[in-house]
């Protein structure tokens, strides 16, 4: 088999030789059309403003008359280049030109940090917008997004496209006016919770999102694979309460945690869970009967109706257990807010689901809201497959270019930097143990500060950089901190890393975005000055720069290895940008979770037979095998994780577009009248089938309760029991036919009570509250159905393809109970009286006026808000 391997090896080697590799022939077929657009840049430069900005309507002229986005690229792309040097300034790179080709052909282009990504994704933006049917550039935060909107507008605006940003604090006439024009920046979860919105709005000028055309997706590893593991959910209140909680943690509090099967409960570091023992079952089991929450003479713990106790106290235990303040979460305004375990970003808004965040809330002796009921869903995977056209750009991804190939259909093209990269990557080095290893960190952070050469600590977690931010005040070396408490800083305090001196740690680098000058940001100095001031501070800058650069440029030390490779490169990726001098440093220890749950014994081996002592370090290539192999696993693991999400979505994904083109479908429809007759003859088909079976004999016949339906549901009297005594001879289908004429004529009845417009309205506001209602309905019994579905692996069973067959059945039943609640209540709508008037303006949060208790969203404003 090795040797099979080995000549498999020999072979690949052999054909790169002669033929260059994928990559290396994608970038070769380029080389001509770089020539063609740069003839074109050289005719455009005589062009005069007006005559730049028109060249958009003839571009758009030829590709109404047949032309192809293809055949027009080159041209495009000269013009774009050609108003980015009258408006910026900046003249796009022949790298950045093939960054935007590759872009433009739904790829993914890897350039390194620094290499003005922003301006490359103008061109296949420009191309695009063309089309006019809306392009949409995406990035990981707020910041970034109308940063880079309002820094590339002039380049546009040259070349009369309109440009516009979504942000999280605007309104939806805002948001369809960004929407609407020809480019859109905006992040990934403002792009996706839009999409969710817009399929829960209850009017057609409510929406704000057009077609999803063609999107460039920013730090695109970030989104597409980091950010993939959690779905954008929307959630409301569920109706249950909270009063159970504390005395459910004080029962999980009292439980013992152990590695053996002799305690109550293991805990799993891998999986992030918490499993159980008999032990423990039993100690939970007593301690519910000692608080009156259960009887065990009545079923006890393993009663169906207690369940939701057994999975409260799962959740407590891994509220203490598992979730970490200042790693997991930080605690703002009395509030749990979830830290992006890989971009160390603060997450408001967002709550973990299964009861976690109520757990960790009593855990932190804060308020607990009551759970939360999804309202609506969707994975990152399954939103951004809905473009016709997706691509992306980042400095790492051709380490997951195996999942990005497999779960979106694209290929990584590794673009060559623009200058040859000065960095010097040193090797890892080893310590027994954190403390070890800290005071080796404060060491070279000490010993490079006193040289005055910037210094960037990366760091995994807000802890260890609260952690490292002490040692050295102790030692009184000046530093900036960046993690999720001063996110809102972070551009300013990034941007001045590489000055002269500067120590700074910040937690998780990824999709931060912002250039590492050396010298720090001469922008930024000169946006705080005065005009008459800049030559002279243009000036202090070179000198600085060249300093930085005499002292070998920033150093980057990383305080451990990330699970993830790519996360490590981002890190290092923030010294030697455009050719200047860096370096890099990962510093380990034992202790490190990486090290403690996925390494190898035998670097723990090999460290305790070289007798290694607590302030001394191990460097070896084993030992990078080991790291290496350690964060291959967990990159395979998080892989399944995400596998296996999509997989259950994609089930929901089938139901969740049918219900969603129905919405819309219902929204932009005028009158549904023969909708209603339809849905009203598919009841009475299923319903006589149901109750009158077919092969059945009459005496087999449960006429009395479907006289008892049809009298109580839709308020029409059906004497079937008359009907055949009247013909003993009378057919099933023929007693279908009566019950359709019954129905008809009393909803004929019905609606000639109300003008046309009026039951227009009527039945489109009806039909489309009962669905949303259902489809809540459905979306929680589908979380409850996936929450348990992997025990039936148990039983030999694909988890999997059983979500999928009993999810369709819960599927299948709730559009019947759709149809049958929608014609059951237009069957008893009465008009409006001016009273009933005055009800429908009451606030959806305030009590219903007909004294039920219950608020006016869930009593009468159910139906005719």
């Amino acid at each position: 088999m090795s040797q099979l391997a080995n000549n498999s090896s020999i072979l690949k080697k052999i054909i790169i030789s002669c033929f260059g590799s994928r990559n290396q022939r994608i970038l070769k077929q380029l080389t001509p059309k770089i020539k063609v657009i740069r003839d074109h840049q050289q005719k455009f430069i005589t062009l005069s403003d007006d005559e730049l900005k028109n060249l958009t309507n003839n571009f758009k002229f030829k590709l109404k008359n047949g032309t192809t986005l293809e055949e027009i690229l080159p041209e495009a792309f000269a013009a774009v280049i050609e108003a980015s040097r009258r408006t910026l300034g900046l003249e796009h790179y022949n790298e950045q030109l093939i960054g935007g080709i590759i872009l433009n052909q739904g790829k993914i282009a890897e350039m390194k940090t620094g290499e003005g990504k922003t301006l490359a994704s103008t061109l296949p933006a420009y191309l695009h917008a063309l089309m006019e049917k809306g392009v949409h550039i995406i990035t990981v935060n707020p910041y970034l997004a109308q940063r880079d909107c309002e820094w590339m507008r002039p380049i546009y605006e040259a070349l009369g496209i309109r440009v516009g940003v979504i942000l999280p604090e605007m309104d939806y006439l805002a948001k369809k006016q960004a929407y609407n024009a020809d480019i859109t920046y905006g992040t990934n979860n403002e792009f996706g919770f839009d999409y969710l919105r817009d399929n829960m709005a209850q009017d057609i000028e409510q929406l704000v999102q057009r077609e999803r055309y063609f999107a460039i997706v920013d730090e695109v590893d970030s989104v597409l694979i980091d950010e993939a593991r959690t779905p954008l959910i929307i959630s409301g209140e569920a109706e249950e309460g909270t009063s159970n909680y504390t005395i459910l943690n004080n029962i999980a509090k009292s439980l013992t945690p152990s590695k053996t099967t002799e305690e109550d409960f293991t805990i799993d570091e891998k999986e992030k869970n918490i499993i159980l023992t008999e032990q423990g079952h039993q100690a939970i089991e007593n301690a519910l009967e000692k608080n009156n929450i259960i009887n065990k003479q009545n079923g006890g713990l393993y009663d169906i109706s207690n369940i939701s106790l057994l999975h409260t106290i799962t959740a407590l235990l891994k509220a203490h257990h598992i979730f970490q303040k200042d790693v997991d979460y930080i605690i703002e305004n009395q509030q749990i807010v979830i830290i992006d375990e890989h971009t160390g970003r603060s997450m408001p808004g967002r709550r973990w689901s299964d009861g976690i965040h109520q757990a960790i809330e009593v855990k932190e002796g804060l308020p607990i809201q009551k759970e939360n009921r999804t309202l609506a869903s969707i994975t990152f995977q399954n939103y951004f497959r809905m473009y016709d056209i997706l691509s992306g750009m980042t400095g790492t991804a051709d380490t997951e270019a195996q999942e990005l190939h497999q779960i979106y259909n694209l290929e990584v093209v590794i673009i060559p930097s623009h200058k040859p990269i000065q960095r010097d990557d040193l090797s890892d080095r080893m310590f027994l143990n954190a403390k070890g290893k800290f005071d080796a960190i404060i060491f070279d952070i000490k010993q490079r500060h006193k040289t005055l050469q910037p210094i960037l600590v990366g760091t995994a977690s807000i802890e260890v950089s609260e952690h490292l931010s002490a040692l050295l005040k102790k030692e009184k070396i000046p530093h900036q901190l960046l993690n999720a408490k001063q996110n809102d800083k972070e551009a300013q305090i990034i941007s001045q890393a590489g000055c002269l001196g500067a120590v700074t740690i910040a937690t998780n680098m990824a999709g931060r975005g912002t250039d590492i000058e050396l010298g720090g940001s001469l922008q930024a100095t000169l946006d705080k000055a005065e005009p008459r001031e800049h030559e002279k501070l243009k000036a202090i800058w070179q000198e600085n720069n060249t300093k930085v650069k005499d002292l070998g440029g920033l150093h980057i030390l990383g305080t451990e290895r990330h699970e993830s490779r790519r996360i490590d490169n981002q890190l290092r990726g923030r010294a030697g940008r455009q050719g200047d001098p860096g370096s890099s440093q990962f510093y380990l220890s034992l202790d490190d979770n990486l090290m403690r749950i996925f390494a190898s014994p035998k670097v723990k081996s090999l460290m305790q037979k070289v007798g290694m002592k607590e302030n001394e370090t191990l460097e070896h290539p084993i030992l990078t095998r080991q790291i290496e192999g350690a964060q291959r696993k967990v990159e395979g693991f998080n892989f399944d994780i995400r596998k296996q999400l999509l997989k259950f979505d994609n089930v929901a994904n089938e139901q969740r577009n049918l219900i969603y083109t129905q919405r819309h479908t219902l929204l932009t429809a005028t009158n549904i009248a023969e909708n209603i007759q339809n849905i009203l003859e598919l009841l009475v088909d299923t319903l006589v089938t149901q109750h009158l079976p077919a092969e059945s004999f009459g005496d087999q016949w449960d006429t009395e309760e479907l006289t008892a339906i049809l009298r109580n549901e839709f308020a029409t009297l059906c004497t079937i029991d008359n009907w055949i005594e009247n013909n003993n001879n009378i057919t099933q289908n023929e007693i279908k036919q009566k019950i359709i004429t019954k129905l008809k004529n009393h909803y004929k009845t019905q609606i000639e009570k109300f003008t046309q417009e009026v039951l227009n309205r009527l039945e489109i506001i009806v039909m489309l509250k009962v669905l949303d209602q259902y489809w809540h309905e459905h979306l929680t019994a589908m979380d409850h159905l996936r929450e348990g579905i992997h025990l039936r692996g148990y039983a030999q069973k694909d988890p999997t393809e059983e979500y999928r067959k009993e999810s369709f059945e819960l599927f299948k039943s709730m559009l019947f109970n759709i149809k049958k609640e929608t014609l059951s209540i237009l069957m008893r709508a009465e008009p409006t009286t001016e009273e009933q008037d005055e009800v429908s303006k009451v606030s959806r949060n305030q009590l219903c006026p007909c004294d039920s208790g219950k608020k006016y969203k869930h009593c009468h404003g159910a139906v005719t808000n």
